[in-house]
C-alpha cells in the first residue's frame, strides 16, 4: 500500500525522538495544570530525586566512569567476563564480521528482554550462578545464541538467521530459559512470535538485513556503508531510525497508519486533535534500549557516536517506578496500584509520557550539582547509573520482591 504526503509525514514523524519528547511534553504540561485524569507531578521532590540517583550511582561507580546504558551491562552481571569469552570465540573473523556477530546477539537479546515476572529465574549451569529479571533473560539469550540456537547453520551457531529465526520452536525457547511450572515466563509465547516475525521481516529489507543470508547483525554493515568516504560519525538517531525502519513490522497488535505499524505508539485522549495522529505517543522504549545496546559494537568498528542525547530516557517500570515511588509523579486515585493494565491503557501511556519528560529533568538536575555538561555525562550513562539502579533500589526498600508500583500486563513485547 502506497502511503499519502500526509501519512507518510506522519509516520516518520512518529518515529523520531522529537516527536517523543514533543508529545510527552505537551502531556506534561497538562499534569501541570492538574488536567490529566490519572497522575499529577510535584517538581518539588526534583532535587531529592537527583540526590538519590546521585549516591546511587556513586556505589556502583564511585569514579563515574559510567558505561552506556544497555544490554552488554547484564551479560556482565557480577562481573563475569561471558562477553570476553565470546570476543575469544570469534577473534579469527574480520572486525565487520564480530560486529554482525554482536548486532545479532544484542538484537535479539533485547527483543527477549520484555518483564520476565517476578517468579522466573535462570540457574547459568556454566557458574552455577541464579539469576532473575533482566540480568537471567541476558545471560540466557548469551549462552542460546553461542550454542547456536538462532542459527540455522550448525557449523557457525553465533548468529541470529532468518531460517533460524522464523523456524524456532517453542520447546526450544522453553528449554534455553529454563521454564517449566514451577518456573513460568511472563510473555513467553510473546517472545517466540516476535522472534519468528523478526526472521520473516528482516527478508523485506535487504538494504539493511542482506539478500544472500539475511541476518539482523548484517545492520551494522549497512550503517558502516552508510558512511560518506572517510567520514567516523554515525548519529545515534540515525541508528534509532535504521531500527524502527527494519523492526517496524514485527510488533504484534498495534496502530497503524496506512498499513504502517507504529510499534511502541499509543493513543491519550487528551491530544486529540484535528490533524492524522495527534492523538498517538510514541515511546519506542525497545527500540531506543536496542538502539543504546548497538552503538557500542558501532565504536568497536572505529566509528564516534554523535548526539546521544537526542535519544531519550526509557520509558519502563523502573524509570517510571522512580518517579512515583520518590514522590515526583502522584496518583490521583491509590486504586491505580490495586489492578493490573495492558500497554495501552491511558493510565500507562499517562505514567509513561510523564517518565521520559521528567527522566530529562532528573538528569538537568543531576549535572548541574555536579558542574558536568551534556557532552561530559550523557542521559545513556545517567539511565545507567543511574535511574534504572535507583528505581531498582527503591523498589526493594518498599516492596515484598522489589515488583513495580503498578502492575503491567506483559506481552512480552513492549517492557
Amino acid at each position: 500500500m502506497k502511503l499519502g504526503n500526509s501519512e507518510l509525514e506522519t509516520v516518520e514523524y512518529l518515529r523520531t525522538p522529537t516527536a517523543i519528547r514533543q508529545k510527552c511534553d505537551r502531556l506534561f504540561d497538562l499534569a501541570r495544570l492538574d488536567k490529566l485524569r490519572y497522575f499529577r507531578v510535584d517538581l518539588s521532590q526534583l532535587d531529592k530525586a537527583a540526590n538519590y540517583v546521585i549516591d546511587t550511582t556513586r556505589q556502583q561507580y564511585p569514579d563515574f566512569n559510567i558505561p552506556f546504558h544497555s544490554r552488554w551491562r547484564h551479560f556482565a552481571a557480577d562481573n563475569l567476563p561471558r562477553v570476553a569469552e565470546l570476543d575469544a570465540a570469534i577473534a579469527e573473523f574480520l572486525p565487520i564480521e564480530q560486529a554482525k556477530i554482536k548486532f545479532d546477539l544484542a538484537i535479539i537479546s533485547v527483543l527477549l528482554d520484555a518483564g520476565a515476572g517476578a517468579d522466573w529465574q535462570y540457574c547459568e549451569s556454566e557458574t552455577g550462578q541464579v539469576y532473575r529479571r533482566s540480568e537471567g533473560l541476558a545471560i540466557a539469550s548469551l549462552r542460546m545464541f553461542c550454542q547456536g540456537v538462532f542459527s540455522s547453520n550448525p557449523d557457525f551457531p553465533w548468529q541470529a538467521d532468518y531460517r533460524g529465526l522464523s523456524q524456532l520452536k517453542l520447546e526450544t525457547l522453553a528449554a534455553g530459559f529454563q521454564v517449566s511450572r514451577d518456573n513460568p515466563l511472563v510473555g513467553l509465547t510473546g517472545r517466540l512470535e516476535l522472534l519468528q516475525r523478526l526472521g520473516n521481516a528482516i527478508c523485506r529489507h535487504p538494504l539493511l538485513f542482506g539478500s544472500e543470508n539475511p541476518r539482523p547483525g548484517n545492520l551494522a554493515k549497512y550503517l558502516l556503508d552508510s558512511r560518506v568516504s572517510g567520514d567516523k560519525t554515525v548519529k545515534a538517531s540515525e541508528v534509532l531510525r535504521a531500527v524502527l525502519s527494519g523492526f517496524g513490522e514485527i510488533w504484534p497488535g498495534r496502530y497503524a497508519i496506512g498499513g504502517v505499524n507504529l510499534g511502541d505508539v499509543w493513543r491519550h485522549r487528551a491530544l486529540q486533535g484535528e490533524n492524522l495522529g495527534d492523538e498517538f505517543v510514541p515511546f519506542h522504549k525497545l527500540s531506543q534500549w536496542l538502539t543504546y545496546s548497538l552503538l557500542e559494537p558501532l565504536q568497536e568498528l572505529g566509528l564516534e557516536v554523535a548526539g546521544l542525547d537526542e535519544l531519550t530516557g526509557l520509558p519502563e517500570y523502573r524509570n517510571g517506578g522512580l518517579c512515583l515511588d520518590i514522590g515526583l509523579l502522584r496518583a490521583k486515585d491509590s486504586a491505580i496500584f490495586e489492578q493490573s493494565y495492558l500497554p495501552g491503557s491511558e493510565v500507562i501511556v499517562e505514567w509513561r509520557s510523564l517518565t521520559v519528560n521528567l527522566l530529562d529533568k532528573i538528569a538537568a538536575a543531576i549535572r548541574e550539582k555536579l558542574h558536568l555538561s551534556a557532552e561530559q555525562l550523557p542521559l545513556v550513562k545517567i539511565l545507567q547509573g543511574g535511574t534504572w539502579a535507583a528505581g531498582r533500589k527503591i523498589a526493594s526498600e518498599l516492596r515484598a520482591g522489589g515488583v513495580p508500583p503498578i502492575q503491567i500486563e506483559s506481552d512480552g513485547t513492549v517492557f
